[in-house]
């Protein structure tokens, strides 16, 4: 199945090289849930009229079957000593990725619960 993913871009620009990595982001994310129905990633410069330290954000929204919504909220600075628009955009992934493994394991009933913790009387 292929993923639908729709990329916003909010105070920058477009550009090729940054879809290219989100989708292929967005294409592992299949690994661990096959019942993706939505996936939204935003990313944006929130102060974009600095010239340094401009802050990235990138936001995922992912809508599993069975009615649940998960978000990933990453931001980061640009300090210089790495691509900060990829680590931002890295992080939020793994952050879903996270949350994919969480709901899946819960709907698999995967999850340990604990027993009633009541002493006999």
């Amino acid at each position: 199945m292929q993923l639908p993913v729709k990329i916003s871009y909010r105070g920058l620009e477009k550009s090729d090289q940054i879809d290219n990595l989100v989708l292929d982001y967005a294409a592992r994310l299949e690994k661990f849930c096959n019942h993706i129905n939505r996936c939204d990633v935003a990313i944006e410069q929130t102060n974009h009229t600095h010239q340094k330290g401009n802050p990235y954000r990138c936001r995922i929204d992912v809508t599993v079957a069975r009615g649940h919504e998960l978000v990933a909220d990453e931001r980061q600075m640009d300090n210089g000593s790495h691509q900060p628009i990829n680590k931002v955009i890295h992080d939020a992934f793994k952050t879903m990725e996270r949350e994919l493994r969480r709901v899946v394991d819960k709907q698999r009933r995967d999850v340990k619960t604990h027993a009633d913790s009541r002493s006999p009387k």
